[in-house]
């Protein structure tokens, strides 16, 4: 799981009870089923009209990867990557053929067949740029749809907000119940706005993040290709591949690369 991810939301909504119940406010007082039903249930409306119904079936998939922990086959690339420059070196390229049923990450499998298959220098970097930027289409679907859900989120609060005072100013009889209708039609708005920068805003952040680390290693792998293809010294290879390495894999790993696996997404 990523932790950071999950602290991050407990912290934000615990920190946001507890300054509520420190002003003399009650846990019970926050439970407003009518705010909240308007608040994500128009939030939810507004983003299937927004959105292909096609791509919002993808929403429990861009929800795991937000809670999960990923290191997109960085150490396991790098190190597949530094054998197959190796063996290239000794025994040409057509030896790497057998080797690559054991690779598991399909982007580094379809550009060293391409490598293999004798496919032009030029050619070979385009498919793989072209992977890229179709896994960036990707994710900037699921991206914008936390973004959307963002700015979505307030204007329902807003709207909810108003619901309740227009029934609140309806019923002007009992003046002793009347600040209390009026605290509680604000909740709606205290749903949108919380839930806009506690919840919708921070996974659109965090998709956005490993957005750009999975294509950091893609990009490691292509550089990697590439390198192979031209023959160059393994050495040197290594050293191109440990300026990506550096800033790719975590600090524990840093030191040893090594068992990583490989993205979904890809």
């Amino acid at each position: 799981m990523d932790l950071s991810t999950i602290l991050g939301i407990l912290l934000g909504f615990g920190a946001l009870i507890a300054g509520f119940m420190m002003e003399g406010g009650s846990v019970g007082a926050l439970g407003q089923l009518s705010a909240a039903i308007v608040v994500f249930g128009g939030t939810a409306g507004a983003i299937m009209t927004s959105f292909p119904l096609s791509e919002l079936k993808k929403f429990p998939q861009w929800i795991k990867t937000a809670f999960t922990a990923q290191s997109f086959g960085t150490a396991e690339a790098y190190e597949t990557l530094v054998r197959f420059a190796e063996k290239a070196r000794r025994e040409g390229l057509l030896s790497l053929e057998q080797d690559l049923e054991t690779v598991t990450d399909r982007f580094t499998r379809s550009g060293m067949q391409l490598v293999i298959d004798g496919t032009d220098p030029e050619i070979t970097r385009e498919i793989l740029e072209s992977n890229i930027a179709v896994l960036e289409k990707r994710h900037k679907v699921g991206i914008s749809v936390f973004e959307a859900a963002g700015g979505f989120g307030p204007t329902m609060g807003i709207i909810g907000t108003v619901m309740g005072l227009v029934m609140v100013l309806g019923n002007l009889s009992d003046a002793a119940a009347l600040s209390e209708s009026i605290a509680a039609a604000f909740i709606a708005t205290l749903y949108g706005v919380s839930s806009a920068n506690l919840l919708w805003l921070p996974i659109a952040s965090k998709l956005k993040m490993k957005d750009k680390a999975e294509v950091a290693a893609m990009e490691m792998v292509l550089d990697g290709i590439l390198s192979i293809q031209a023959g160059e010294n393994p050495s040197i290879l290594k050293e191109k591949l440990k300026t990506h390495v550096g800033s790719l894999l975590p600090a524990e790993g840093k030191a040893e690369a090594g068992g990583a696996e490989v993205g979904e997404s890809r």
